[in-house]
């Protein structure tokens, strides 16, 4: 049977980027959430709300390696990182005064990674 790979060129170049910021900083995370992000899309990961919540406290920064989707309440502002959002998703999270950003946004911010949590 023939292996697959990913063609999204998007996903494709944040990857790359991913893994150059690993080597560039010496830091294990950025390589962990890029392995996470090459698996296939039926492996990849989708976060709901509700378990965001469950998992972080008040002001953390979480990445999420696939897609964070609407279902269930948040109840505090965190700033969320992930490869995809639903709408329902981002419209609840900056209604709690949260953040969606992109991987290059927190890497500028957060270049060594700490105090990042990966959830999925």
């Amino acid at each position: 049977m023939r292996k697959t790979k990913t063609t999204n060129p998007e996903l494709i170049e944040l990857i790359r980027f991913l893994r150059k910021q690993s080597r560039e900083n010496k830091v294990n995370i950025w390589r962990d959430v890029a392995e996470r992000l090459a698996k296939p899309n039926r492996r990849r990961v989708a976060v709901n709300l509700s378990r965001l919540n469950r998992y972080t406290q008040k002001n953390e920064a979480v990445v999420v390696p696939g897609k964070v989707l609407g279902t269930g309440q948040i109840n505090h502002p965190i700033t969320v990182t992930a490869f995809a959002f639903s709408e329902k998703a981002r419209q609840k999270i900056k209604t709690k005064r949260g953040k969606c950003i992109s991987f290059l946004d927190l890497i500028k911010k957060n270049p060594k990674g700490s105090h990042v949590k990966i959830i999925g």
